[in-house]
């Protein structure tokens, strides 16, 4: 073995999909060409003034320049609590049922090095977040996917989950709003989770990054507001989205006391805690104005209507999400998702992610996210809609 040989835990794993689309358009542009991106969802807006602010004020604060704790500031844990409260009707008690995260992908990752040792199985949703298949290869576990289909609106059959499986599995991941389907979650279908984790012994971890993005007045709800949530699972809370807070790396993770408890045992072990002056941060964007989430939504609805409406002229069946930053669609006839993204890119100069990216499940489909300039969308929908009809 070489000196600098990665490990047989790197090397099961992929290259890390988004890395590699950045790699991609950074080769186009080199070479002269005016690529748009509608590949990577990171909002192009700043992040809202008063979080700023906030920010600004508490950095220059010497009180928040030394390590900061890894359970975190009271202000942090009572302004989730009161968050939770107000906007879900979830009681969180702050003492015990919330810790921050260094970004929902941290908090991810890190939960596969606290709940799964080797042999052990992680359920994850097919398409998902390409962390909830990789952590648990790099802590030694396996990755089971839940196919999420059209004809089912999304969600997991966990009737189908064989009996071995669930005897092995210690984690299931979910996310919805879903990234990258934009589908909400079914009616009744958070309670048959808390249903089927009780029966089996397995910890929920529910992904909640966008439950603040959502449009045509459907307001999402939060797992731990069903019926024994907390009893079975805990719940991550990611501030990038829904408040253009994507380089701030902050959230939370909220619910069971004894997983965050786990978590937090971890955490002593890997890192040194969230900077204080982001926890303050993220206190003023959760206890602050929502207007200008509201507002936020606005845009992104209007950038929405136009993709699909764009699409839809060209002859691609798409349905309109009701929440997150994408629009979730089939490639088609004749393509797969892959040669549909590379006639895309070669012809149009426009990128978009194939849906096999996300999974075998987003086989068949691709993905645009609305996080680019009114003006550059509108320029790469005149583009697609001139090379492909």
């Amino acid at each position: 073995m070489a000196l600098t040989d990665p490990s047989k835990r790197l090397e099961a794993m992929p290259p890390y999909m988004f890395a590699e689309l950045e790699r991609r358009i950074a080769d186009k542009r080199a070479a002269g060409i005016d690529v748009i991106s509608l590949g990577i969802g990171d909002p192009d807006m700043a992040t809202y003034p008063h979080v700023v602010e906030a920010m600004q004020a508490a950095v220059a604060d010497s009180a928040n320049q030394n390590y900061p704790s890894n359970r975190g500031r009271e202000e942090f844990h009572r302004g989730f609590s009161d968050f939770y409260r107000s906007r879900f009707g979830v009681e969180i008690d702050p003492d015990s049922e919330v810790i921050p995260a260094i970004g929902a992908k941290e908090c991810i990752y890190n939960l596969c090095f606290a709940f799964l040792d080797p042999g052990d199985v992680a359920l994850a949703s097919d398409p998902g977040y390409p962390v909830y298949t990789g952590g648990p290869i790099l802590a030694g576990a396996e990755a089971v996917l839940l196919p999420l289909l059209p004809k089912r609106d999304f969600a997991p059959d966990l009737g189908r989950v064989d009996q071995l499986t669930r005897e092995r599995a210690r984690l299931l991941f979910l996310n919805y709003p879903n990234n990258p389907s934009g589908a909400i979650v079914p009616d009744g279908f958070f309670e048959e989770v808390v249903e089927f984790a009780r029966e089996n012994e397995i910890l929920v971890v529910h992904d909640n990054a966008y439950s603040e993005t959502t449009y045509d007045g459907y307001v999402a709800p939060s797992f731990l507001a069903t019926p024994g949530a907390k009893e079975v699972g805990v719940e991550v809370f990611s501030l990038s989205k829904g408040y253009n807070m994507t380089g701030w790396r902050v959230g939370a993770i909220l619910g069971n006391a004894d997983a965050i408890e786990t978590y937090w045992r971890l955490k002593t072990n890997v890192d040194s805690g969230l900077f204080e002056a982001i926890q303050l941060a993220a206190v003023a964007a959760l206890n602050g104005s929502q207007a200008p989430v509201r507002e936020m939504n606005a845009i992104y609805s209007r950038r929405r209507d136009l993709v699909v409406d764009t699409l839809r002229a060209i002859g691609v069946d798409v349905d309109s999400p009701r929440g997150t930053i994408y629009v979730w669609a089939p490639v088609p006839e004749g393509h797969t998702s892959t040669s549909f993204a590379e006639m895309v890119l070669e012809e149009a100069a426009v990128v978009v992610s194939p849906g096999s990216m996300y999974g075998r499940s987003g086989e068949g489909f691709f993905r645009i996210s609305l996080t680019t300039p009114d003006s550059r969308l509108t320029e790469a929908l005149e583009r697609m809609r001139e090379h492909l009809t």
